[in-house]
């Protein structure tokens, strides 16, 4: 991989991948590896699905991309079956290329039609790759840090009488964008109680609610959305990688009400992809196949299954000294030094043995989020592995 730039901080152990199917990946030795990353949380369910590859290949051959003039059926009838997942009937859509522009459209969106000066969002949210969301401005942002909430035994909603909430500004808040559960993949879960009073509040305020499911949608947290765990209503929703299963397209998801403000004050935002046929027919193929081959389901019943298994693991090596879970979303943290020493060796090794995992650059932490549609048998065999290389010591 000489002549490209490489994602700083990560190894590269595989460099000869030639195929893939559902969630194994085959070198050009015939050598078999799990996915256990589903490419960072993009195929949903699983490598090169048939019905994607029949979707896709038979909408690039009528028509792949239009432009600013002209159109295809697809895309309404794939943004209708988006909007239906929200309950958003009579809103709207914008597909675009990644999870980072979502989030970028969405928070302009809300700037667009925002009475007041701040955004608020959580201390360690990642949005993306660039613009305001990236930037997080303090002149546009106002940023919380909610560790301590964390084990608050407070009864009942957040109130004044806490100094903390008491600090957050909701007269200059105008929208609230929520990351439910990656926290820069490190995978942490915000309280319920502390999510749901700044809904309440933010919205007391006529301030609008933007939810990135970017790493969170479509099945991964064992609901079709990860906002679902905290029982709340937004009016934005952007969304990414899963939506695509590997193929580069995104959307952003407006409410009606959020569409009719928009209807007067146009976001300015030309993209030369924006709201591909290919794009648009791919994410719909990926909606219909969760609905019918039933996955949400699925995933809950195996994620089940890899969490009871890794809270096993922890109880009986000592070697975890963290669990962070939901669905098929795990963060698994390693009992290591401040190099994280241990943590890439086991992970080296677990790639060795043929299972394919994301360890946090230079942290003692390990992702394990495989595609709805891995086999039972895959996780019991990692489970397995995964002890194994624990107990042993570091080689080296």
């Amino acid at each position: 991989m000489s002549h490209l730039f490489w994602y700083p901080g990560y190894d590269l152990p595989l460099r000869d991948i030639v195929r893939a199917e559902n969630c194994y990946l085959y070198d050009k030795a015939g050598n078999r590896y799990v996915d256990l990353e589903s490419g960072v949380w993009c195929t949903s369910i699983g490598h090169c699905h048939p019905e994607i590859l029949r979707v896709l290949n038979e909408q690039a051959a009528l028509i792949a991309h239009t432009g600013f003039s002209f159109s295809n059926d697809i895309v309404e009838e794939a943004a209708a079956a988006v909007l239906e997942l929200y309950g958003f009937e009579g809103g709207r859509c914008m597909f675009l290329c990644s999870g980072s522009e979502a989030v970028e459209f969405s928070v302009r969106a809300t700037q667009t039609v925002n009475t007041r000066p701040l955004l608020m969002t959580l201390s360690d949210s990642y949005f993306g790759a660039y613009g305001a969301a990236r930037q997080q401005a303090a002149d546009e942002w106002f940023v919380f840090d909610w560790f301590e909430c964390v084990g608050c035994e407070t009864a009942g909603d957040c109130t004044v009488d806490c100094r903390r909430w008491a600090d957050i500004p909701f007269d200059k808040i105008g929208g609230f964008l929520f990351e439910p559960g990656s926290s820069s993949g490190l995978v942490r879960f915000p309280p319920e109680k502390l999510i749901r009073s700044i809904v309440a509040a933010v919205q007391a305020h006529d301030g609008l609610v933007v939810v990135n499911e970017v790493t969170t949608g479509f099945g991964r947290t064992g609901k079709w959305f990860g906002y679902q765990h905290y029982r709340i209503s937004p009016d934005i929703v952007a969304m990414g990688k899963g939506v695509g299963n590997g193929y580069p397209v995104s959307v952003a998801a407006f409410s009606p009400d959020m569409a009719a403000r928009l209807a007067d004050q146009p976001v300015m935002y030309a993209q030369s992809h924006q709201n591909d046929p290919l794009g648009a027919a791919i994410a719909l193929a990926v909606i219909r196949t969760i609905v019918t081959e039933q996955l949400i389901e699925r995933g809950r019943q195996v994620g089940a299954t890899l969490i009871g298994g890794l809270e096993g693991l922890k109880a009986r090596t000592g070697r975890i000294v963290a669990l962070r879970a939901r669905g098929l979303k795990a963060a698994v943290e390693l009992q290591d030094d401040a190099q994280a020493t241990r943590t890439t060796w086991v992970q080296k090794e677990l790639v060795r043995n043929g299972y394919v995992l994301a360890q946090r650059p230079g942290l003692n932490v390990l992702r394990v989020d495989p595609a709805l549609t891995i086999e039972a048998r895959d996780i019991a065999d990692f489970l397995a592995v995964f002890e194994k290389v624990l107990l042993a010591p570091v080689a080296g």
